[in-house]
């Protein structure tokens, strides 16, 4: 027994862990574009080149080409979750539909929701129009149960869906083997389909939107650690920026900023990605087209089949690190990766014997009630957008196009939707925070395990009472 855990152990150990994603590693890590020069002016200053700052940017020169832009940015553009996501540019929507609702009702809410879809297409607009091959394929998004609990909740969102507005094609309950004839998933019940998603390798798309950014004459300057920001100034370890708007844009990484340790928490996600499959795996597992696969489960996994036939799955491994610090470079856990790798392999068990080829880590931001938030304050000229919980893929965008026209003064159908200018109390000081949440995964995956094992006929009393407490 002690030789086969060395074994592992030696296994976990070959694995290429970190270097930012994989997404990173199967093209190259950029070179780092040059900091900033000393103290600047601009007419706006956005600190993070994510997706969300480089969507706000391009939409706000293509209105307004005069405009000074620059953007400020620790590592390289893309170096955060815009680099390192599953590849779901998804209408999916963080958070709870009533607490958006309790703002601007339900028609708020549908039209939030009607933007979304909106937004996967645009998205697959501008990456033709500027001509950024990011592997993007939009043959939906599939849903899986494994047990009768998940099964019954994917029967009961469909209503759900309804409710908030969705059309009879907008998400369709699929048979085992309706499921069979896309995707072979051992154990499945069956699962629910949305043509509304699309496969991308990340980091093509975002370093592609920061090329477009710079041709349309936006100064972006990596390698500047941003400190502080304050009303009309932004302070770095390079230089004074001076601008009447200011956009933080940093998502998970809005704790590193002075005074906003507790307005997001930095959740970590993690991903392995296979091999290529040999023909002999894929025709057992089927997958022939470009379907995104999640599940049912309450510490859930996200899926893609990549352009060069490998499987890439993420799920969550050690949720939160204390006082809200995040990755080193996107290196996670051994026991997440052979979590992963057991899932992967339970799921799809022709893969069995296919290398993992690499393991990474991400932060997503997560505010205390997980509902997303946009705000400019006119006043001030301070403003923000984040907080996506980890659909941020797609969220970008209709934020940054929202952001835009608030910084343009312009009362639009964007501006008036539900998640602008939210108020959202702080998360609590430590310890407590690091208690709940590390409490709230323990529960989630102990109703996952009860879930499975017992075969339970609807959803697990411990993860109603977790939904309860944590407010999702």
């Amino acid at each position: 027994m002690t030789s086969i855990k060395h074994d592992s152990r030696q296994a976990e150990r070959a694995i290429p862990n970190g270097g930012v994603s994989f997404w990173y590693s199967s093209t190259e890590i950029p070179a780092y574009r040059a900091p900033l020069p000393g103290n600047l002016e601009a007419d706006i200053c956005i600190v993070g080149a994510g997706f969300t700052g480089l969507w706000t940017a391009y939409y706000l020169k293509r209105e307004q080409p005069d405009l000074r832009i620059v953007i400020l940015e620790k590592e390289f553009a893309g170096f955060g979750a815009s680099g390192r996501n599953g590849g779901w540019l998804s209408s999916e929507l963080a958070g709870s539909r009533s607490a958006y609702a309790s703002t601007h009702g339900h028609q708020g809410v549908v039209d939030l929701l009607r933007a979304m879809r909106g937004a996967v297409d645009e998205v697959i607009e501008v990456a033709r129009a500027e001509n950024i091959d990011a592997d993007i394929v939009k043959d939906g998004l599939l849903h899986v149960a494994r047990n009768s609990a998940q099964l019954g909740r994917l029967q009961e969102s469909l209503e759900y869906e309804k409710l908030w507005g969705a059309g009879a094609d907008d998400f369709v309950l699929l048979s085992r083997a309706e499921l069979d004839a896309r995707i072979v998933v051992e154990g499945s019940r069956g699962a629910t389909y949305s043509p509304h998603c699309a496969r991308v390798q990340p980091a093509k798309l975002v370093r592609g939107l920061a090329a477009a950014v710079e041709r349309l004459g936006v100064s972006i300057y990596e390698q500047t650690t941003v400190r502080e920001i304050k009303p009309q100034t932004v302070h770095s370890d390079r230089g004074i920026v001076r601008a009447p708007i200011v956009l933080r844009c940093l998502e998970g990484f809005t704790p590193s900023i002075e005074g906003e340790r507790r307005t997001w928490l930095p959740m970590n996600s993690s991903m392995i990605i296979t091999d290529p499959l040999p023909e002999s795996v894929m025709s057992q597992i089927g997958w022939a087209s470009g379907e995104l696969l999640g599940d049912a489960a309450h510490a859930y996994m996200y899926a893609q089949r990549t352009a060069d036939n490998r499987i890439a799955l993420g799920g969550r491994g050690i949720p939160y690190r204390y006082g809200s610090r995040t990755d080193d470079n996107g290196e996670t856990q051994g026991w997440t990766i052979r979590a992963l790798t057991d899932l992967l392999h339970g799921m799809f068990p022709a893969a069995s014997d296919v290398p993992i080829a690499q393991a990474w880590s991400g932060v997503l931001g997560v505010p205390r009630d997980w509902c997303a938030t946009i705000e400019l304050d006119q006043e001030t000229g301070l403003g923000t957008a984040g907080g996506y919980v980890g659909s941020g893929l797609t969220t970008t965008n209709l934020a940054g196009r929202t952001l835009a026209d608030l910084v343009l003064r312009r009362d639009t159908e964007l501006t008036r939707l539900p998640w602008v200018g939210r108020r959202v109390r702080p998360w609590e000081p430590e310890p407590l925070r690091w208690l709940g949440v590390q409490a709230m995964y323990t529960l989630y995956r102990e109703a996952d395990r009860r879930e499975y094992e017992r075969d339970l006929p609807g959803t697990s009393k411990i993860a109603r009472f977790a939904n309860m407490i944590t407010g999702r």
